[in-house]
């Protein structure tokens, strides 16, 4: 781990030397100008290694879990030094999806159909190349939920395919319905509270490659979703390990707090055109039964909750289904290990709605919060193109649970 003082050595001589030879202007050449942006630099890089770079905070349930961690994935006990040119959370929040790369990954669709006549495409990655685990039918194999309107094709999930793939992993992305490019087949879409689609793909997965260990990993609803299923199933589920990140925990303080003035003009009402362009893409299934001009009108997500998804589902009123589809009422039950990563300051999920007392009673449950990160960001280095925070805990963690699987035996 580099020192803090040597990073502001390292800083404050690269940009003297920058400044001498790249800027050609008197007020710098008296020394003046120099002094006041090298004061200025030291005194950001001051605030930044006191304020913004600090180690996150590791919360368990039990104690065996918590050594686990600390023994197994280094990243729980590392300072994250956030990106320091974008460290505010909404700027990670906005910065990521253009910054980070998309590595190129070779997918094999499958589309299997649901009880209700649906249609739900996966995208396989087979890693066949892997040297560490040849015999396929014994593979390791991770399960990859997208967030809200995510496909296999988001950064963070073509990072998270990248590092299994060098880890000698098989890789599976569930897709929610209609959202990839298939056609949606009955009027039905999906919602972080029910888990029926979820559970199948699982049994499918798990009867496909039966020899093979299988874990799971959530990002933002994707998150809410899996840990909805694992503690509703409670000691049914039969994965080795579950891994969220960015997850709305309580889902009437995420709304509430993405209706916030800036909130809403910069995510809340671009994610809510993002899901009407998903309803309107499939119009001629889904108008036979909802008023699809109602919900093109919609200026919110909770309003496109209210006039779409809590009538598709089934719920009395919007409220039953937020507080169906919040995962903070599921902790309790949850007997799977399960590793939560959440940023503070983001603001899908504010920091006052983590369930801090809830993962404290499970001893199955930890959870890693981050000062700095945002919403899916965790951005670091000083060009962040390549991996995150995100993706070193999932690397550090699935190849614990893959690897080193016999230390969460029994957690209680």
């Amino acid at each position: 781990m580099i020192s803090p003082e040597l990073n502001f050595n390292l800083f404050s001589s690269d940009l003297s030397l920058y400044l001498k030879n790249q800027v050609k202007v008197e007020l710098f050449g008296s020394g003046v100008g120099l002094s006041l942006v090298l004061g200025f630099s030291a005194a950001y890089a001051c605030y930044y290694l006191i304020s913004v770079a600090k180690k996150p905070i590791l919360i368990a349930g039990g104690k065996k879990f918590h050594q686990f961690l600390r023994d197994q994935c280094p990243v729980v006990s590392e300072t994250y030094y956030p990106t320091f040119w974008c460290w505010e959370s909404r700027v990670q929040t906005l910065l990521r999806p253009f910054v980070t790369a998309k590595p190129w990954v070779s997918y094999r669709n499958e589309l299997i159909r649901a009880p209700d006549g649906g249609q739900i495409s996966l995208d396989w990655f087979d890693n066949d190349d892997s040297m560490s685990h040849p015999d396929q039918s014994t593979r390791p194999t991770v399960l990859l939920l997208p967030g809200l309107t995510g496909t296999s094709r988001e950064s963070y999930i073509l990072h998270m395919v990248q590092q299994s793939r060098d880890m000698g992993y098989r890789c599976v992305v569930f897709n929610n319905r209609g959202v990839s490019g298939e056609k949606l087949l009955t009027p039905r879409t999906y919602c972080a509270a029910n888990t029926e689609d979820l559970e199948m793909v699982i049994e499918h997965v798990q009867r496909t490659i039966d020899k093979a260990p299988l874990m799971a990993a959530g990002v933002s609803m994707g998150g809410m979703m899996l840990a909805n299923y694992v503690g509703r199933k409670g000691s049914d589920v039969r994965l080795k390990g579950v891994v969220v990140f960015s997850a709305g925990w309580d889902v009437f303080e995420c709304t509430a707090s993405l209706e916030k003035p800036l909130d809403r003009f910069l995510f809340n009402s671009y994610l809510t055109s993002c899901l009407q362009a998903s309803v309107d893409r499939h119009r001629t299934v889904l108008e036979k039964k909802y008023d699809i001009d109602h919900v093109m009108k919609a200026k919110t997500i909770r309003e496109f909750d209210e006039r779409f998804t809590s009538i598709m589902f089934g719920y009395p009123s919007n409220e039953d289904y937020y507080r169906d589809a919040s995962p903070i009422h599921n902790i309790k039950s949850v007997q799977v290990p399960m590793l939560c990563l959440n940023a503070a300051d983001d603001v899908f999920s504010p920091n006052h709605a983590i369930p801090v007392d809830a993962v404290k009673q499970n001893p199955n449950v930890a959870l890693l919060i981050t000062c700095h990160g945002g919403h899916i960001g965790f951005l670091e280095g000083l060009w962040p193109r390549q991996s995150t925070y995100m993706d070193r805990v999932f690397q550090q963690f699935t190849k614990a649970v893959f690897e080193n699987g016999s230390g969460l035996n029994d957690l209680h």
